[in-house]
C-alpha cells in the first residue's frame, strides 16, 4: 500500500503497489521507445503514418489478406481500411489482386517497394535502438534482454514454461 504520511515520494510498502510502480517505470520507458521508434521511422525515405506502417507489417506477416481481415487485424472499420489501402496503393506499396476463385474478393499484396520500405524502417529502428543500448551498462542491458524474453510468456500465461530462469 502507498504511504499516506511522509514525504510523498511514491515509495510503497506492499508487493502489489511495487508492481504498479514498476509498471509505471516500464510505461515511461515504453513511451520513450515509441518516440524513438516513430522518429526513426519518419527518417525513412518514404514517410508513413503509424497506421500505414502497421498495415504494411500485417500484410508482411499475413500475405494476401483481404480488406476485411486487414480491418479486423488493425481494429478499424472496413471503410477506413479501404481508404488506407487506397493511399498505400497510390504510393506503390500495396497492390490489390482479385482472388483466383472468387472475383468478389480482393487480396492485398505488398509490392517490392512496400517490402523495401518496411526493411528500411526496420533497419533505422534497429540502429536507433542499438545506439541507446550502447549507452547502457552491459549488466543492465543483459537484464533488460532477459526481462523482455520473459514478457511474452508471462503475458500469455505460460510464464513457467520458458526455462529462462535467473542468471
Amino acid at each position: 500500500m502507498t504511504r499516506l504520511g511522509g514525504s510523498g515520494d511514491g515509495r510503497t510498502d506492499g508487493p502489489g503497489d511495487d508492481l504498479r510502480s514498476v509498471a509505471r517505470e516500464i510505461a515511461h520507458a515504453v513511451d520513450g521507445l515509441a518516440e524513438l521508434w516513430s522518429v526513426a521511422a519518419q527518417d525513412a525515405s518514404l514517410r508513413l503514418s503509424p497506421h500505414q506502417l502497421r498495415a504494411l507489417r500485417l500484410l508482411e506477416a499475413e500475405p494476401e489478406l483481404n480488406l476485411t481481415a486487414l480491418a479486423q487485424g488493425m481494429g478499424i472499420g472496413t471503410p477506413t481500411a479501404s481508404r488506407l489501402c487506397d493511399r498505400l496503393e497510390a504510393a506503390g506499396l500495396v497492390t490489390r489482386l482479385l482472388h483466383p476463385y472468387d472475383r468478389r474478393e480482393v487480396r492485398l499484396v505488398l509490392t517490392g517497394t512496400g517490402r523495401q520500405v518496411l526493411g528500411e524502417v526496420a533497419d533505422r529502428r534497429s540502429q536507433a535502438l542499438a545506439e541507446v543500448l550502447a549507452g547502457m551498462d552491459p549488466v543492465a542491458r543483459e537484464a533488460l534482454r532477459r526481462g523482455l524474453r520473459a514478457f511474452p510468456p508471462a503475458r500469455t500465461g505460460e510464464a513457467g514454461e520458458t526455462g529462462d530462469g535467473p542468471g
